[in-house]
């Protein structure tokens, strides 16, 4: 019995101290923990939870590598290698694509993808990298994109989901938007509206005109264009 229950403990001796397998889970999981409250707390689908989970699961592999490798002499890293795999299909199928043609999920996308590395490296006893990447981290997702949509509002390109009462009225808006000094690059018809009784597009402008480079940001001249009769609704695309 002595020697069954020896056998079954003897993973915890890994590097001579049993505390360290559990200190490198803990830590794991509380860095994703902070950084999955931050998406919660927009409404983002991807939550503590699972970035809780993904990050312990990337710390297990690497544990588990590191443990067969000490008694096995198995220098192939498989299970971390298994991890980064199906952190790269979960961190992808976390993004989506709305009716009005924008990708939703992309940050939270790649915030699962470095939380997952992270993981990885807590658990390779990499302990100062992983604090690195946490704040890195942290800060880009927190604090950064405050700086992004200042930088967007003011670019001088941008597209704009358009929803107008009825397709002879696209001449008209194609009218007062080059009056206004605006470019129009593109414009997409949106099949997802087809059956609305609504004409729908997305369309890519460029800001010419010097007093609108200089006064305007895209929510003004969207507020203006919103007072237009033929135009049902209008928003930016983020």
């Amino acid at each position: 019995m002595g020697y069954i229950v020896e056998e079954l403990t003897n993973g915890w001796t890994m590097e001579g101290i049993k505390e360290e397998v559990i200190l490198r889970i803990l830590l794991s999981l509380v860095l994703a923990a902070v950084v999955g409250c931050e998406r919660s707390s927009k409404r983002h689908s991807a939550g503590m939870r699972t970035f809780m989970l993904v990050s312990a699961s990337a710390t297990a592999a690497v544990v588990t590598d590191l443990y067969l490798a000490g008694r096995f002499a198995f220098g192939i890293p498989v299970i971390s290698g298994a991890a980064v795999v199906g952190i790269a299909m979960i961190s992808g199928n976390s993004i989506l694509f709305s009716s009005k043609n924008q990708i939703k999920g992309l940050t939270t996308s790649a915030a699962l993808w470095a939380c997952g590395f992270m993981g990885l490296m807590v658990g390779a006893g990499m302990y100062i990298s992983a604090v690195v990447i946490f704040l890195a981290l942290l800060c880009s997702i927190s604090l950064f994109p405050s700086a992004e949509r200042y930088l967007k509002d003011r670019s001088n390109h941008f597209e704009v989901h358009l929803e107008l009462k009825s397709s002879f009225k696209l001449q008209d808006f194609v009218a007062t938007i080059r009056k206004l000094g605006i470019r129009i690059d593109d414009i997409e018809a949106n099949p997802a509206y087809l059956n609305s009784g609504l004409s729908v597009y997305t369309v890519s402008l460029t800001v010419d005109s010097q007093e609108l480079k200089k006064d305007k940001k895209h929510s003004d001249i969207i507020e203006a264009l919103r007072f237009l009769d033929y135009i049902y609704y209008i928003e930016e695309i983020k």
